[in-house]
């Protein structure tokens, strides 16, 4: 059985670690709030342009912009959104592994796969296991701006253009709930139909003040609205997984503490034992 100082030491050392834990899973629900606030500002607008573009898919376009194209596949790519820093749980590696099974099937089909990265941490798990990188963001700090993500956008919007890519995914984590955060993967181009049986064969808009004006605007910025929407519902869920992980680590911590003391009590009981025989051993003796 260990020494009592050396069970002492331990027990002082991880409540230090408890007290970190504790600290980060109060840092990361006042980050939380904030960051499902500018998530559920963001959603309305990201879900209209979404039914709103997924919806004119479906008409008849005097102008064909390539973004609604849809054509053969031959390669693909996937933007993958990560977080910068970790001890947030699963959550990277669970988009990781959804990501890299379908990278699979699309290979299994002979389809080659090529990748764009926002995050530290998908950068790092890409560089480990390889592949063909297009572009990387990555310190989008708290508060993520478009601006942050235009250059990686424009590098995925590009090679779709010049059909380099036959379509591009977007990957990311969706926040449920607190607890749950689920890794999902949307098509982000070529802009996927809204299912409406009550759409005519033949119809189309009237466009101000033109189709290819107004078509080139609106598409870009759904783009980038999509593109937006996940890096900051990703943002939210990273603090609740940070929370919830720091939580989990806090409560352990305690556990542990809780049964280093009793190895402490009963090292410091067989010590007493220990004195006490030792002392009516001398006195016996002495006696005799």
């Amino acid at each position: 059985m260990p020494a009592p100082r050396e069970i002492r030491n331990k027990i002082k050392s991880v409540k230090n670690t408890q007290k970190i834990t504790r600290a980060m899973e109060k840092v990361a629900m006042s980050k939380m709030r904030r960051a499902q606030e500018r998530m559920s500002a963001a959603r309305p607008y990201a879900t209209m342009i979404r039914q709103v573009l997924g919806h004119l898919a479906q008409a008849n376009l005097e102008y064909k912009h390539p973004f609604t194209v849809q054509r053969g596949v031959k390669r693909v790519a996937y933007l993958i959104v990560s977080t910068d820093r970790g001890l947030c749980g699963g959550l990277n590696m669970n988009a990781f592994r959804t990501v890299v099974r379908d990278i699979r099937e699309w290979k299994d089909k002979g389809v080659e796969a090529d990748v764009a990265l926002i995050g530290n941490k998908s950068i790092s798990f890409f560089r480990r296991v390889g592949g063909k990188v297009l572009g990387t963001a990555n310190q989008l700090g708290d508060k993520p701006q478009l601006e942050q993500l235009l250059g990686v956008i424009k590098l995925l919007s590009d090679a779709y253009r010049q059909e380099k890519v036959d379509r591009v995914f977007l990957v990311s984590a969706d926040f449920v709930n607190t607890m749950t955060q689920r890794p999902t993967i949307r098509q982000l181009l070529p802009v996927e139909p809204v299912k409406d049986e009550g759409l005519l064969s033949n119809w189309d808009y009237i466009y101000e003040p033109g189709s290819a004006e107004l078509m080139d605007t609106v598409l870009q910025r759904y783009v980038e609205s999509q593109v937006y929407q996940a890096v900051i519902e990703n943002s939210a869920c990273e603090q609740s997984a940070r929370m919830v992980a720091m939580k989990s680590a806090t409560d352990n911590a305690g556990k542990i503490i809780s049964g280093l003391q009793l190895t402490y009590n009963k090292a410091r009981q067989a010590s007493i034992t220990k004195e006490l025989s030792e002392i009516v051993g001398g006195a016996a003796a002495i006696s005799g």
